[in-house]
């Protein structure tokens, strides 16, 4: 990025967890007057930061930042929304004559804003989502898969089978539409020549070393303290722990896990073992996701 060359219009920096995107994109920002927008599925959420490794008060001084702090923890979210604050937050950016940097490790996200998914802004159907949840628990994921399979089986182009929750949004926007998600779903792909990727990554390997140690610094930090903190505030709200480890917000890497910390249900060196595990199994499925963006960005 020290040629004299033009500017790119756009430079999403994606990476798996711990392979050092947030760093690699504060020291890029100053060189080129840019401003961060994230991508990150659990940045949206206030009082979140220990466990979601949210830039500091001190980095977002430093360099603004787009997109973090705007639900509360029991609030919905969803990637319609996501898209259209996104495509508002680069537009604003470029209007200043600044670069924006799309930063973060939901894949699903970035691919939305780079390949221009239009996505559905269908209000949240808490009784169908009970319903298809209950499914999930009762026979498992792949059982709730296969139904949306037998009604678009376009819809797993973009959606991860494992992640239940994508999985039921898809069956309640095709319930509440009446057409198929992928239909919906219509593609403006942003221009490749504007779209510089960064692939921020590491072996494997030195991946799970920094994942591991920055658990122990957010552990060390207050996050157990952070979840205790975050279950007296739902519960002030009317919902208790059992209802607050069922919201999307706690499904980030960690919370459900120490939230049975909190409870006594399990210990924290159990726990952290556990998050430990998913941590892999998270970086696995970020590399195939992200793989995918930069083969399709050449």
């Amino acid at each position: 990025m020290t040629d004299a060359g033009p500017k790119p219009e756009l430079i999403a920096i994606i990476g798996p967890t711990a392979a050092g995107k947030s760093a690699h994109a504060m020291a890029l920002a100053p060189q080129l007057d840019g401003e961060i927008v994230s991508a990150d599925s659990r940045h949206v959420y206030r009082h979140m930061d220990i466990g979601t490794n949210k830039p500091t008060p001190e980095e977002q001084a430093a360099i603004r930042h787009h997109l973090i702090d705007l639900r509360d923890p029991h609030e919905d979210f969803s990637l319609g929304e996501y898209v259209m604050l996104a495509r508002a937050a680069i537009s604003d950016v470029q209007s200043r004559r600044k670069v924006p940097l799309l930063v973060g490790g939901t894949g699903q996200y970035v691919r939305a804003v780079l390949e221009g998914w239009q996505v559905p802004t269908v209000p949240p159907q808490p009784e169908l989502r009970a319903r298809w949840l209950a499914i999930a628990a009762e026979r498992g994921p792949d059982a709730l898969a296969a139904e949306l399979i037998a009604r678009d089986p376009a819809a797993l182009q973009s959606i991860d089978p494992r992640n239940v929750r994508r999985v039921v949004r898809a069956l309640e926007v095709i319930q509440v539409t009446g057409q198929r998600w992928s239909d919906l779903q219509r593609h403006q792909p942003m221009d490749h020549a504007r779209v510089q990727i960064i692939y921020v990554n590491l072996p494997r390997d030195q991946l799970y070393a920094r994942a591991d140690a920055r658990l122990h610094a957010m552990i060390q930090q207050g996050w157990v303290a952070e979840v205790r903190g975050l279950l007296e505030t739902l519960a002030a709200r009317g919902i208790d722990a059992n209802a607050a480890t069922r919201l999307p917000s706690m499904s980030a890497l960690g919370y459900r896990e120490l939230i049975a910390v909190v409870r006594g249900q399990t210990t924290l060196e159990q726990a952290i073992a556990q998050i430990k595990h998913e941590t892999r199994r998270f970086i696995r499925a970020q590399d195939t996701w992200f793989r995918k963006i930069e083969s399709t960005h050449l």
